[in-house]
């Protein structure tokens, strides 16, 4: 089995794969990597699981080298990192390569991978990003946009009266409540900005035939009225990372 880790701001996102798919996967929080928590939680999730190799993918430089030397110690081989060297399955029309967050190249990977090219990732995380794979099947840039809760949070901490909310579904577009009208400049209003920038993008690709692939905590909430979105993969990253581990393999 192979051993995954995409290791996000809040989160790590562990994976298990075989050469085929991600066959299991949990969360752990990544400040775990740095007071003595994580490791315990690792050695639970691979429990007897025998591992051939682990590979990984980080916005959180400090606990790379942490996830690493742990990997290590689970498949006793060296741990593959996700960048534009080992990149495999896109390629890269980009400026600076180098600044590219390496879970969106995985996401890239994945989705090229599995719906071709040209094609889209909406990753709805801390902040949603947006992702293009062109044509040619190349990495040529995106978006970065506030995330849903930080929009929130946002308004939340900035005024003395709006409260802190939890993100859901709300069918009226008219709020009864504060929280209620809160939800709906959340949820509604978001989705249309999702709409909005999918739009510019078809337009500025010029493509008749565009998959939108969503993943993230929030893909599920977004997807479910935002017609333009073709599918929901939660565990993308990981499945780009796998794919990208294999890619490396076939190549030694």
């Amino acid at each position: 089995m192979i051993l995954l880790f995409d290791i996000g701001n809040t989160n790590t996102h562990l994976g298990l794969a075989n050469a085929r798919r991600v066959v299991r996967q949990t969360d752990i929080p990544t400040a775990g990597w740095f007071d003595g928590t994580a490791h315990s939680r690792l050695a639970r999730f691979v429990a007897t699981t025998r591992i051939a190799g682990a590979a990984l993918c980080s916005v959180v430089p400090k606990a790379t080298p942490q996830v690493k030397r742990a990997a290590g110690e689970f498949c006793g081989l060296r741990c593959l990192e996700l960048t534009p060297k080992t990149l495999r399955g896109v390629g890269i029309d980009y400026p600076k390569p180098s600044t590219i967050g390496p879970d969106r190249l995985a996401n890239a990977v994945a989705a090229r991978h599995h719906f071709g090219a040209p094609v889209i990732v909406v990753d709805f995380g801390t902040a949603v990003t947006f992702d293009v794979v062109d044509a040619r099947g190349r990495y040529i840039g995106g978006i970065i946009a506030p995330g849903l809760a930080a929009m929130t949070d946002y308004l939340h901490e900035k005024t003395a009266l709006l409260p802190r909310i939890r993100i859901r579904e709300l069918t009226s577009a008219i709020g009864k409540s504060t929280e209620q009208a809160m939800l709906v400049g959340a949820v509604h209003g978001y989705r249309g900005l999702i709409r909005g920038l999918l739009a510019e993008l078809k337009r500025e690709l010029k493509a008749r035939r565009l998959p939108v692939v969503a993943t993230g905590g929030y893909a599920r909430l977004m997807a479910a009225k935002l017609p333009e979105i073709s599918a929901v993969e939660p565990d993308l990253t990981l499945e780009g990372l796998r794919i990208v581990f294999v890619a490396n393999r076939l190549m030694e």
